[in-house]
């Protein structure tokens, strides 16, 4: 990477009448913002479907890998093409203050206006829209069904579910992708939608010589599409329950550490698959973005494994992860890609090992330098080349 500077903005943080940052003109007059400020990257978080509930929509709890975020949508553009009318988008509430988002009322209002877009749309006769799912049906023909899925349970985790449709039985997806055709196409409308808005804001930043550092969480959200249909890629007992979950180790920031609850890898079966389903995510991932940041990048190392269960991290082990291995997976399925490694926590000389044979950058958080209890080097003038 090149020596220049960049802001720092969640997609979601950006101005908007409708209760939430999206790809409307607030995106385009952000990107010209950077340009008159100097700037080249644009760094974001994840643009993952967030859950809704007890995970607080974090961006780093997704229904998917692959899939984008509907609430990104930009109802303006839904306007413009005769979709949605500006009355039906003011008449909704979306919260009572500008400056934050009220996510219940995002969650119960905002699909009731894409789904009146969706009625009105035709999808099904649309080429374009032909051709994005039959190019993306390797990830899209079982997200949509999760999706549907879910609202069908009233939102329960899908683990509540049935146990033919619960265990991806291949007769229980026939029966419910017939039952739920309507519902499973409008999800797959929501994600033609997202990438069409996405891709138009992407060539608009890059026309401008603006990239964007994109964000993938290492992990996937145990209520999410992935487990349900690819157990075989996570550690899971018969009935497709977690043994041990992931976490963090207490520290001084927390004595209990950090309980986050998804589900680890079986790095063995993705090893044997020459890590297969990782390669195509970051090649998924560099469709969207012109860096990505591997969030919790010493867990490639190392990984805090804990028991399920349990409401600390107290118990928790350290278990080897694919360290080089999986570095030279990635490196061959996908070079001269640009990445960056998110070194920050607790690392050993074998992660900063790692991420120095990766080549990838590291980074320097300054907000960090400026600990009493020991010398810090996030210091300024204790930076080294190849940081972010």
């Amino acid at each position: 990477m090149k020596r220049y500077a960049g802001v720092l903005l969640s997609v979601t943080s950006l101005p908007s009448r409708y209760g939430i940052g999206c790809f409307d003109k607030a995106a385009y007059d952000f990107v010209d913002w950077l340009v008159k400020a100097g700037q080249r990257y644009w760094q974001i978080l994840p643009l993952g479907a967030t859950s809704h509930g007890g995970s607080d929509d974090s961006p780093y709890q997704a229904y998917s890998a692959f899939a984008g975020n509907p609430y990104m949508i930009s109802l303006d553009d839904l306007i413009k093409e005769g979709l949605l009318q500006r009355r039906e988008c003011n008449a909704v509430d979306f919260g009572e203050t500008a400056a934050k988002v009220d996510f219940d009322k995002l969650h119960e209002n905002r699909f009731k206006l894409l789904h009146k877009a969706y009625q009105r749309s035709n999808i099904s006769q649309n080429p374009e829209f032909q051709a994005f799912c039959r190019d993306n049906h390797w990830w899209l023909d079982d997200y949509a069904l999760f999706m549907a899925l879910k609202s069908f349970f009233k939102e329960v985790s899908f683990r509540e579910w049935p146990e033919d449709i619960r265990m991806h039985w291949g007769f229980a997806l026939d029966y419910y992708n017939r039952t739920l055709y309507f519902d499973v196409e409008f999800q797959k409308f929501l994600q033609f939608k997202f990438d069409q808005q996405w891709t138009r804001l992407k060539k608009y930043a890059n026309d401008r010589h603006i990239q964007i550092v994109g964000d993938i969480p290492i992990y996937v959200s145990p209520d999410g599409a992935d487990v349900w249909a690819h157990p075989e890629l996570f550690q899971l007992d018969e009935k497709n329950e977690s043994s041990s979950i992931a976490g963090c180790p207490p520290d001084s920031f927390s004595e209990d550490g950090q309980v986050w609850g998804n589900p680890l890898y079986r790095w063995d079966f993705h090893k044997a698959t020459g890590y297969e389903w990782w390669v195509t995510r970051m090649w998924h991932s560099f469709k969207l973005y012109d860096v990505v940041r591997i969030d919790h990048f010493r867990g490639l190392e190392s990984y805090w494994a804990i028991p399920y269960g349990d409401d600390t991290a107290k118990n928790g082990w350290w278990v080897k992860g694919p360290g080089k291995d999986f570095i030279r997976a990635l490196k061959q399925g996908l070079p001269d890609l640009k990445m960056i490694a998110e070194d920050l926590g607790y690392l050993t000389e074998e992660v900063l090992e790692l991420r120095d044979f990766s080549g990838y950058p590291g980074m320097k958080v300054l907000q960090f330098a400026f600990d009493p209890r020991e010398p810090s080097n996030y210091l300024p003038h204790t930076y080294t080349a190849n940081s972010v």
